[in-house]
């Protein structure tokens, strides 16, 4: 009888050690990350997508295409169009040649005509001739000058209207491409090759686990004694009902309360309100989103 009290007081210590070992914890809730969804820039077929689930991907890597053709066909109209703006300009020096000739043949018989008036040999109306013919000319040189420089600055204004067009397709161009925006690891995918997709349409989903966040709530109590930059302790399960410990540093704590989710349990009795924090963490490759956690603090 003696032994059977022994035993029975036996399991009841190693079961209270045990409840106080996995009640030891601060604080405990499950791991995220913060989760990017790449959408479609472009609408049109995609023509190839490259990528799985669980690929490791890098910022700027090319994961496929969305089919361009019209894109393409579009940018060789305007550059044609451009090009032919451009050709349409007046060679102002070849087109003023003939009447600067002219000019300068009207002022040279202007200084003989005044040396002849000089001489008494030629009349006062020969002179005011060829300073008439002389006015006329630069008149009609300015006159064809302005004509000219309006006309170039209109076909210039037009050659720059179609780049502003050649910009906004080779824009569009390079929306065409799907291309990763971070280092990261992929968790998801939406699409597939051959199918239609239009712009915001999600492709694929990806989050960099090389860090990860735990996010628990503290009671008000617990609130005082924490700050953001605090280093703690995280342990997690791992093989034979150990726990594996790693470091983590406090990187957020809620301002505002809130009522304690029912899946959340912390060291004291549950509270009415409490706050979440977030706890970043190096990951191994251990540690996986959804995956349960204790913060211990130091």
């Amino acid at each position: 009888m003696k032994l059977q009290s022994t035993k029975f007081a036996l399991i009841g210590l190693l079961a209270f050690s045990c409840s106080s070992e996995k009640n030891s914890a601060d604080a405990t809730g499950s791991f995220e990350a913060t989760e990017t969804i790449v959408s479609s820039e472009a609408t049109g077929k995609i023509m190839q997508f490259v990528v799985a689930e669980g690929d490791e991907v890098k910022a700027g890597q090319a994961m496929g295409y969305i089919d361009s053709t019209q894109l393409h066909l579009n940018k060789l109209q305007l550059l044609q169009n451009q090009k032919a703006i451009l050709t349409g300009r007046p060679d102002i020096k070849t087109q003023l040649e003939s009447l600067e000739r002219q000019l300068e043949t009207a002022i040279s018989d202007k200084k003989r005509i005044e040396n002849l008036v000089k001489g008494e040999v030629a009349s006062g109306k020969q002179l005011d001739d060829a300073n008439s013919r002389v006015i006329v000319l630069q008149s009609q040189i300015a006159a064809q000058k302005s004509i000219l420089n309006s006309t170039t600055s209109t076909l210039n204004e037009q050659a720059r209207t179609v780049s502003v067009q050649l910009a906004q397709v080779e824009d569009q161009l390079r929306k065409c491409k799907i291309i990763n925006p971070l280092d990261g690891t992929v968790l998801s995918i939406y699409a597939n090759p051959f199918e239609i997709t239009m712009v915001g349409k999600p492709l694929y989903k990806v989050a960099n686990l090389s860090q990860i966040n735990l996010k628990a709530f503290i009671t008000s109590d617990q609130f005082s004694k924490l700050k953001v930059g605090q280093s703690v302790n995280v342990q997690v399960d791992s093989e034979k009902d150990k726990m594996k410990t790693y470091q983590g540093t406090v990187s957020w704590i809620n301002s505002k309360a809130e009522f304690t989710p029912k899946t959340i349990q912390t060291k004291d009795e549950r509270a009415n309100l409490v706050y979440a924090i977030k706890v970043r963490v190096k990951n191994d490759g251990q540690l996986k989103i959804g995956m349960y956690g204790e913060v211990k603090f130091n």
